[in-house]
């Protein structure tokens, strides 16, 4: 366990350390869930903090809900460049063994424009509007295969059977091994340390095998007429159509990871949630217009990527702190969703909020979320559905949840549904 929580009184400890050790780098605090208590203290006495040594090396946090808006919409400061770092804590560069891959959310403009732009009619709503008579008739299938009464993972029979349908029909990726995708997603952000791979070298074959799989169906698309899925909009597109090999798989799995993460981890943080607050979810019960509301909500309270990662071009002030150029600047979105000066009562799970959508889990600026509208889609169509059929989902034991200081994932919640 780590030795700053081991203690029973996790707040206690948590406030009689220097603040200048504390260190949000550590992916046991997001497994045990104790890192709230870090970033309400950071928040509180220094919203601005430099960690000197973690061992993602030296960084910056930014905690507050404003800072992390104006830092997220200023690329020309702020770089997203692979070659300077990326978007994550961790640099992938430093680590022995390890892919490094590229992709246009690790890009600056003007080519970060031209390859989000060439799959973006992806999620263009007159495409989510033909998506949606798809995944509303597959979430029914889902539903109607589960057991009442007795004991079932909702992480694995719904989130991750919901995501990788939908995932598989924007790929238009073969049925009968889509779950291929939810295990890339899984590999793409996974530390060995995670259980997931035995080791960076594993990681890298399985992601190379994951492109080869990709360049047969992208052969097959590009001698084909141009279609509405993914890799056809890619293959066709002159911004990407003859990208180099790191730069395709660097862009499969942002796509990949990007249409699995957040969902997922959303439709299990969502029941979650509203077991945790009853008094949520009898409002629900009571009125199911309130779903529209709840789904940004459950998007603002799970957080399914806790942060994104800045390279200062220069030397910068935020907060009354002096950043340097080439330092390493870490947005905390967990963070700024739970800020109070930003947002009513945000340590509160509340469905009828009057600006849900208030909330910093998609990203700001010119890397936010491209696949955000789908995102809320997949929730509202699961959670209408799910109304249909029960009266409750009921947590009945704890959550599982991933050693990653990157996706805020559930990886087992245990559930018993009782039928309406």
């Amino acid at each position: 366990m780590d030795s700053q929580i081991a203690e029973p009184d996790a707040a206690a400890r948590i406030a009689s350390i220097p603040i200048e050790e504390i260190d949000v780098a550590r992916p046991s605090l997001f497994q045990n869930d104790t890192i709230g208590l870090f970033f309400d203290r950071l928040r509180a006495e220094e919203p601005v903090h430099y960690c000197r040594e973690s061992y993602v090396g030296p960084y910056w946090s930014i905690t507050k809900f404003d800072d992390i808006m104006a830092l997220d919409t200023n690329h020309k400061v702020f770089s997203s460049e692979a070659k300077l770092g990326g978007i994550a804590i961790q640099d992938m560069h430093s680590v022995e063994g390890a892919l490094e891959l590229e992709m246009f959310i690790a890009m600056d403009p003007p080519k970060h424009d031209q390859q989000r732009k060439a799959v973006t009619p992806a999620v263009a709503p007159s495409n989510l509007q033909l998506l949606e008579p798809i995944i509303r008739k597959r979430a029914g299938e889902i539903l109607d295969e589960l057991p009442i009464g007795e004991d079932f993972d909702w992480v694995d029979k719904v989130a991750i059977e919901l995501t990788t349908m939908t995932l598989a029909t924007l790929f238009d990726f073969p049925w009968e091994e889509r779950r291929k995708l939810t295990r890339w997603s899984d590999v793409a952000t996974a530390a060995p340390e995670t259980g997931i791979v035995e080791s960076y070298e594993a990681r890298r074959e399985e992601l190379i095998g994951c492109a080869m799989y990709f360049k047969t169906l992208w052969d097959e698309r590009i001698n084909e007429e141009p279609k509405n899925d993914l890799i056809s909009m890619m293959a066709h597109s002159p911004a990407t159509r003859d990208m180099p090999f790191l730069e395709f798989l660097g862009n499969l799995m942002l796509l990949i990871v990007g249409g699995n993460d957040t969902t997922r981890n959303s439709i299990s943080g969502g029941v979650l949630a509203l077991n945790q607050s009853p008094d949520e979810y009898a409002k629900l019960d009571a009125d199911p217009s309130l779903i529209s509301k709840m789904v940004p909500e459950i998007i603002r309270w799970q957080t399914p990527l806790t942060h994104m990662r800045r390279t200062a071009l220069e030397d910068w002030e935020i907060g009354g702190k002096q950043i340097k150029k080439g330092d390493k600047v870490v947005m905390w979105y967990l963070s700024g969703n739970r800020d109070e000066s930003a947002i009513e009562r945000a340590d509160q799970f509340i469905i009828d909020r009057k600006n849900p959508r208030h909330h910093l889990s998609f990203g700001y600026g010119i890397h936010r979320c491209m696949g955000n509208r789908l995102a809320e889609l997949q929730l509202r169509i699961i959670w209408e559905e799910i109304h249909k059929r029960f009266s409750r989902v009921e947590v009945t034991g704890e959550p599982e949840r991933l050693f990653s200081n990157l996706v805020r994932g559930i990886t087992r919640l245990p559930v018993r549904l009782r039928a309406r």
